[in-house]
């Protein structure tokens, strides 16, 4: 699951530069902890944890609507080697197959994003700042893909789009563990944890609904070994108004134009 973790930065023009996308996480969390010696016949990729991952992809492709509030926090590894966490608000709203509100908010920046399915507008309330694309027709899985390689915008928790699909392969997992039972937030839980080349991913998942409600991402690339923690609350009920995949830019805002990521290589092959 390497592409859950979300990056500090959109770096694909100056209104997305510099962004931290996540919050403080209030992690109360009663999981039974794993026992102190596995069992010498533990498999290393644990049937039940991969059926989990299924069970959660299904949930996930049979949301029509939904919101999502996501407190989470990212480390930051600094030149010395320091580590230094970053907090922060995610704000999903979706319609499927093509509408999208995702706002990013912090005590340094606000960003936001919307797709209504036809243009995509992102938008700096602080900085009065805007870029806009016209002509984008793409599902939410196609648009998350596209964003991130055409415009280097790699949007928080985007797997969630992907799960339950054949662009989330299982095969890239190499380890997987049911870890056990607990409550989050006094909702029912069951914890796994997982491995891959790069990174480890921790997953906290309802019983009651199969979505995911936490997330923890440490990357292994790193000595340091940053982490990506994430706690998600899910509104599935509420209906989502059309009008909140629509922007409107404000008569005080200044639009810039969102510059493909093959664009910002010079002739010399250096970023700009």
């Amino acid at each position: 699951m390497p592409s859950a973790i979300p990056p500090v930065a959109w770096s694909a023009c100056l209104l997305l530069a510099t962004l931290a996308p996540a919050a403080a996480a209030a992690t109360r969390v009663a999981a039974a902890a794993p026992p102190a010696t596995a069992p010498a016949d533990r498999p290393e990729r644990d049937p039940e944890a991969l059926a989990a991952l299924d069970r959660m992809g299904a949930a996930l492709r049979a949301l029509k609507q939904f919101s999502l509030t996501s407190q989470a926090s990212t480390e930051v590894v600094l030149d010395d080697g320091q580590k230094v966490e970053l907090d922060g608000v995610v704000t999903y709203k979706v319609r499927t197959p093509n509408q999208l509100f995702l706002e990013l908010r912090s005590d340094r920046q606000l960003r936001q994003l919307f797709y209504d399915g036809k243009s995509l507008s992102l938008y700096s309330p602080r900085l009065k700042y805007y870029a806009k694309v016209d002509g984008v027709s793409a599902t939410l899985g196609e648009l998350v893909e596209d964003a991130a390689s055409r415009y280097g915008i790699d949007m928080p928790l985007a797997d969630m789009f992907l799960w339950g699909t054949d662009k989330a392969p299982k095969t890239a997992i190499r380890g997987a563990l049911h870890i056990g039972g607990g409550t989050l937030d006094g909702e029912a839980i069951e914890q796994y944890a997982f491995k891959q080349d790069a990174v480890d991913w921790q997953l906290w998942v309802s019983k009651a609904t199969s979505l995911p409600r936490k997330l923890v991402i440490t990357s292994l690339d790193d000595p340091a070994l940053p982490q990506y923690r994430a706690q998600l609350r899910w509104d599935t009920r509420t209906p989502v108004a059309a009008t909140a995949f629509q922007f409107t830019p404000p008569a005080d805002a200044a639009r810039i134009k969102l510059v493909p990521v093959a664009v910002v290589i010079d002739a010399a092959g250096q970023e700009n």
